[in-house]
């Protein structure tokens, strides 16, 4: 089955469903419609039998530049119905294998909801930013919480408070990806992993996800709802308001003031 969903492509085959960013003009970058078909695809895949896994894939030279800011500044999340809140709630509740192939920048969102999949693979052309401090914004998707236990919090606070991109070989050493391979195979890497998870018993990998994330969803969604009520507030501050209109600009912010 295929199928394709405002720039998201949707395949699945042999237990495995697919999502492919497909807006490699717009360097991947993420809209509200965008959102809305990942958080529909993860609910569905979630419900029965067919789909045992799931991969996340860019293009070779890009994964995802993040929120399309234009599109984000004409449609901000408005509630934690919002169609990002609901991807980011799905990806962190889903109960089957995920699987991600990250080649190029992987920005903002890009990086953070890697921190939700089971299996990273890495393009060695990968690179990971988080610059919500840059953009007068605090972290999301629970990447407060996540990023100092994965990196320790010395590192995560210099990749949360600088923002500045750590490359393919830096994420390994942290523990972000299984993996860092050429860009040209790291697509077939992944879908090779998730066939042998889709091969096993759905039962024992529903388990096993949950028994490895046992008492922490609840805290990850917690901090999730925090950081969302947090980011829609800073969102209509002066620090955010000149972030975005130096963007559009072109231009260098001045924060000065803020």
């Amino acid at each position: 089955m295929s199928e394709t969903q405002n720039d998201i492509l949707v395949h699945t085959e042999a237990g495995v469903t697919t999502i492919t960013f497909n807006r490699v003009d717009k360097k991947n970058s993420l809209t509200r419609a965008m959102y809305a078909a990942l958080a529909d695809t993860f609910e569905a895949a979630a419900q029965g039998t067919e789909v045992r896994v799931v991969v996340l894939q860019g293009d070779l030279a890009i994964f995802s530049a993040g929120n399309d800011i234009g599109d984000f500044l004409q449609q901000p999340p408005a509630s934690q119905d919002s169609p990002v809140f609901r991807f980011l709630r799905a990806i962190a509740t889903f109960p089957k294998p995920v699987v991600a192939a990250v080649c190029g920048p992987a920005v903002g969102i890009g990086t953070t909801m890697l921190l939700h999949c089971d299996l990273v693979y890495a393009g060695d052309n990968a690179a990971f930013s988080m610059p919500f401090v840059n953009l007068g914004l605090c972290p999301e998707a629970a990447s407060s919480l996540l990023v100092p236990q994965m990196l320790g919090y010395h590192r995560a606070a210099e990749a949360l408070l600088l923002g500045e991109p750590f490359l393919a070989e830096a994420a390994l050493e942290v523990g972000l990806v299984n993996r860092v391979v050429p860009p040209t195979e790291c697509n077939a890497v992944a879908q090779a992993q998730a066939k042998k998870l889709a091969a096993k018993p759905l039962s024992a990998l529903v388990e096993t996800k949950r028994l490895l994330k046992k008492g922490q969803t609840a805290t990850v969604l917690e901090r999730m709802a925090e950081e969302g009520e947090s980011f829609g507030r800073m969102l209509r501050e002066p620090a955010a308001r000149e972030a975005f209109t130096a963007f559009m600009e072109k231009r260098r912010p001045d924060f000065s003031n803020c």
